[in-house]
């Protein structure tokens, strides 16, 4: 008997890793349209509290999502114009900055060689490809020029979203036949989701108008550019500070030579731990419950599937699978996996109509 429950078990094993592998490809076909529905959702949730706060001001709540959609398509749009003038201002300088480049690395060579180091040039300027930040540039202004189609798509999808989900909960009982099912574990889960986008979202803007405040005061061109990057690339776990630090540094030491681009670097490295270690997990405390390797694993993972969205949103897609098998004794273990072994905060319970008050 215990060996058919062992076959049984790992018949079923096997046949959760295939249907994985299935949903997985399948994903990987789709992901231009997931990632713009995931974008929509994110969107939504970012949403939810000033289309409830219109709300309690007696404004009727169809008008509501009609005012934050809009609101939302103002700051699209003025972003996307921001960012892409900077985007066309740096495609079209970057000759004069591979000009400075290579006085800035001559003048390091010279130094080096006072001290008795050499270094040649093809360890230095030929590292460069300044034809591969061009076409990198170009291709992300393309990039812009077609997300327009993307993002009305993208804004109708949030109004439907609005629009309906005050009517989920009574389709779902429906669909499993019991109207009188109770959802607090589930309202509880969309809880912390919803309070995870809204405080990383607020974070993350913080740190893109603090890095964008430093580098206009350093001097450093196209401030705006590097602060949007610096508040998309803090949605990535763990290594999205980082990233977003390496071409402000780099285009500080090569317009204002190294003593900017360190002081470049101390105010990333400040904001991001202030912000990113520790005011975002006193505000988080351990809701999450996610282990650091599964964080980094999540990150490369939903990378992989959906690319731009995945990485921005790789946590709450990884704490909804974590939410999904918790609620089944059969795949509960995988939750377990993905945990961090301590039992998280209880969030307060929350219904429709709480969460709407």
């Amino acid at each position: 008997m215990t060996e058919l429950n062992d076959l049984h078990r790992g018949t079923r094993i096997l046949i959760v890793i295939g249907m994985l592998a299935i949903l997985s490809i399948s994903i990987k076909q789709a992901q231009t349209a997931l990632a713009w529905l995931l974008f929509a959702v994110f969107l939504a949730v970012i949403g939810t509290p000033p289309v409830l706060w219109l709300e309690r001001r007696r404004i009727p709540y169809v008008a509501a999502v009609l005012l934050v959609v809009a609101g939302f398509a103002i700051v699209l749009v003025v972003i996307g114009a921001l960012v892409g003038a900077s985007l066309n201002s740096f495609y079209a300088d970057l000759p004069s900055y591979q000009a400075l480049l290579q006085n800035r690395i001559s003048s390091l060579q010279a130094f080096l060689a006072a001290n008795g180091i050499k270094i040649t040039d093809s360890l230095l300027i030929h590292q460069i490809d300044p034809e591969a930040v061009k076409r990198w540039t170009a291709g992300l202004l393309r990039g812009l020029g077609s997300a327009l189609f993307e993002l009305v798509l993208i804004l109708v999808t949030v109004m439907f979203i609005f629009l309906e989900a005050s009517t989920f909960p009574v389709k779902l009982r429906a669909i499993l036949g019991d109207p009188q099912r109770d959802f607090q574990p589930f309202m509880a889960f969309i809880y912390d989701i919803q309070r995870y986008m809204n405080i990383k979202t607020a974070i993350s803007l913080t740190e893109g108008i603090l890095v964008g405040v430093w580098l206009f005061i350093l001097g450093v061109d196209f401030p705006i550019l590097w602060g949007f990057l610096a508040f998309l690339l803090h949605y990535v776990p763990n290594v999205g500070g980082s990233i977003a630090a390496v071409p402000a540094v780099l285009l500080a030491f090569i317009e204002l030579g190294i003593g900017r681009a360190a002081l470049v670097a101390i105010g990333y490295v400040t904001v991001e731990s202030v912000l990113g270690n520790m005011v975002e997990p006193m505000l988080m405390g351990r809701k999450l419950g996610l282990s650091a390797l599964v964080v980094i694993v999540s990150l490369i993972f939903w990378g992989s599937l959906l690319g731009i969205a995945g990485v921005v949103l790789c946590i709450p897609l990884t704490m909804t699978l974590k939410f999904a098998c918790e609620n089944s004794s059969s795949t509960r273990w995988i939750a377990v996996l993905l945990g961090t072994g301590i039992t998280p905060e209880k969030a307060p319970s929350a219904s429709v109509k709480e969460l709407r008050k």
